[in-house]
């Protein structure tokens, strides 16, 4: 697959993933100014009640003060005996009553009482017939009826003109504030409101008589203000105001909405996750693939060499001329010696490179002193860093230098820091290669390899045991690599249960510590 095409799936899929995230938080906001709505609706509804019951209360608690007296006045002024107990006429009469702050008032009722509201025997005759007993209980019953809804409209008129003209006290006067505070508490948590609120309430001036601790205008505004008026019964100019907000209103609308969404947004992070992680292995499988091709064309090219040079090899010694020649065969049999190695070292390198699908190396372990081991690759090594004009050091110093280990595989990870080490060299400075083992703390083993070559970069040490993996060499041309050697080395170190890291300064040369557990 192209990385076009790579990228252009990525890219719809991100798109889509984006829109889908939109549309989730258009709908988070969507539920929010919901929820907001219908919290303000139930806010007003409370207040409502709370201001309705302040009401109740005042005019509950002035009746029973004075309602008795005021009945018995009124009904005093309005009654004139008739036939049957009953008012006959009520032509402007005048009711004197006494309000709640001491003060009398004067009610003047002007015209009559309807004909509904008379009863006399002529009444009762005129209208039902005569000789109905019948009829003329239920004309009877009519009229009482009419008479008492007159009576009881004429006084709930009087009380209420009362209470609305001759109260004039100042709020704080009319209200008990822990009786507001109490009936707030019962309307809002009957109504499944429990958060925390600050309130102030207003004088017919416009004046804060009366706030919470915690009141402020700024957060009042931040968080949304309820306005309630309190006495509706009076005059609106001289109407009070009670003004109340919630602190962690929005918070908490936020937060039910949210309630709902989370769900949602665990899903859409987890599906972003395991996109970005599909991504991220498709361009890692693509490189890795472009790396496997581009190893196997330079293996091919590092085959042919080894194989063109043994087959020249072999048809030379079927020449007469080199048989008699002890020289010359010495050098054709040495070139098809160092041929065979070199093709054998490249067909290592395959088979590294099939170590890396597995999870881990059959390794084939056996108590091995290290030391020895050392030793045995130096000495092997040692020609080919003399004859380049280099020299090698060793300095073996572990006296408990016993490991299980793959004596192969341990070998080859020796080689191959040396080889690097050699490969790597700075032009015109001779090799200078330094080997130690020493015994550290926690019962391990550690060997260094230390060479003076070129270096590698801050920023290159911390990639280069990745596979595939080549440290630029700039103008440095004549080394060749598939960068498997150190990516083999980091693995066969760790499947024995060892550590290896590097430490390099760009033309200061590099030194490689490997740690590795003793036998116990």
């Amino acid at each position: 697959m192209k990385k076009t095409t790579i990228w252009f799936i990525a890219i719809v899929l991100l798109s889509a993933f984006i829109g889908l995230l939109a549309i989730q938080f258009s709908y988070l906001e969507e539920i929010v100014s919901t929820r907001r709505e219908q919290f303000d609706d139930t806010v007003k509804r409370g207040l409502w009640r709370v201001a309705r019951e302040l009401e109740r209360a005042e005019t509950a608690s002035y009746l029973e003060e004075n309602y008795n007296e005021t009945q018995r006045q009124l009904l005093e002024s309005l009654s004139h005996d008739g036939e049957y107990g009953v008012p006959a006429n009520v032509p402007n009469d005048k009711v004197i009553v006494k309000g709640p702050d001491g003060s009398a008032s004067a009610f003047e009722f002007k015209g009559t009482m309807p004909d509904t509201a008379r009863i006399t025997p002529f009444n009762l005759s005129s209208r039902h017939g005569k000789g109905s007993i019948q009829n003329s209980q239920k004309a009877l019953h009519d009229m009482l009826m009419e008479q008492y809804i007159y009576q009881k409209n004429l006084l709930d008129d009087v009380v209420f003109r009362i209470l609305s003209q001759t109260n004039d006290k100042p709020i704080l006067e009319r209200l008990d504030i822990n009786k507001l505070l109490i009936t707030l508490d019962n309307e809002l948590e009957s109504m499944g409101i429990f958060l925390d609120y600050d309130f102030c309430i207003i004088d017919k001036d416009g004046s804060i008589v009366y706030d919470t601790p915690n009141f402020s205008t700024q957060k009042a505004e931040k968080a949304g203000i309820f306005l309630q008026p309190l006495f509706n019964n009076n005059v609106t100019s001289r109407v009070s105001y009670i003004e109340i907000y919630f602190p962690e209103r929005n918070k908490f609308l936020f937060n039910s909405g949210l309630t709902f969404m989370v769900p949602s947004f665990a899903f859409s992070i987890i599906m972003l996750v395991l996109f970005l992680f599909v991504i991220i292995v498709v361009f890692r499988q693509k490189k890795l693939s472009e790396m496997k091709n581009d190893f196997i064309n330079n293996m091919t090219h590092e085959f042919k060499t080894p194989i063109s040079t043994i087959s020249l090899a072999s048809q030379m010694l079927t020449d007469p001329s080199v048989n008699k020649s002890p020289a010359l065969l010495n050098h054709v049999s040495g070139v098809i010696a160092d041929e065979t190695k070199r093709l054998r070292f490249q067909v290592e390198k395959v088979l590294q490179m099939s170590m890396f699908d597995r999870q881990k190396t059959n390794l084939k372990l056996s108590d091995i002193p290290v030391n020895e081991l050392v030793t045995n690759v130096v000495n092997t090594f040692t020609l080919k860093v003399e004859k380049a004009g280099g020299k090698i050091e060793t300095s073996l110093e572990a006296e408990d230098d016993i490991c299980m280990i793959d004596e192969m595989h341990f070998t080859n990870v020796i080689f191959n820091l040396l080889d690097n080490a050699y490969k790597y060299a700075r032009e015109n400075v001779p090799l200078e290669l330094q080997i130690s083992t020493r015994n550290i703390h926690n019962n391990k083993l550690e060997i260094r390899i230390k060479d003076n070559g070129i270096g590698i970069k801050h920023d290159d040490l911390k990639k280069i045991f990745e596979k595939f993996y080549r440290v630029p060499t700039g103008n440095l041309h004549n080394v060749k690599g598939f960068g498997l050697g150190l990516s083999y080395v980091m693995k066969i170190v760790k499947d024995h249960g060892g550590d290896i890291k590097a430490e390099s300064d760009l033309g200061q040369g590099t030194t490689f510590v490997i740690t590795m557990p003793l036998l116990s």
